[in-house]
């Protein structure tokens, strides 16, 4: 499951400039599968004006698409290298549904970490998973 989910996000991923030299896209894959079992995929934009959205984000916005909210695992890749998810994407997954704390998240090759590891005492629970 884990090599799918790191195949899918590479797939993807592959920067690429949009209409200005300071505007790109696809610098960041990501790839998340559902309790549900589908997988979703998303690339980021990097705007000069420093708006733009990650990869995670494209992708759940994919999941919420088909009326699901819960994810089992997610991964962001670059060319190079897996990447975990920023605050700001960790904070999504926790807001679509508090079912996602438990959510398994690659952080390597060989490893998964819960995203209630990476958000310790969330305040919308208490900090319990």
């Amino acid at each position: 499951m884990r090599t799918e989910l790191i195949e899918a996000a590479r797939a993807v991923c592959g920067e690429f400039t949009l209409r200005e030299k300071w505007c790109f896209a696809g610098t960041v894959g990501a790839a998340l599968r559902t309790r549900g079992g589908a997988i979703y995929t998303g690339i980021s934009i990097d705007l000069g004006c420093g708006l733009g959205f990650c990869a995670e984000v494209a992708a759940i916005a994919e999941m919420l698409k088909n009326r699901e909210t819960r994810i089992d695992t997610i991964v962001a890749v670059t060319p190079n290298r897996i990447l975990p998810p920023c605050g700001r994407c960790r904070e999504t997954m926790v807001q679509l549904d508090r079912a996602n704390l438990r959510t398994k998240v690659i952080i390597s090759e060989t490893q998964n970490v819960l995203l209630g590891d990476l958000l310790p005492d969330h305040w919308l629970d208490g900090g319990t998973i």
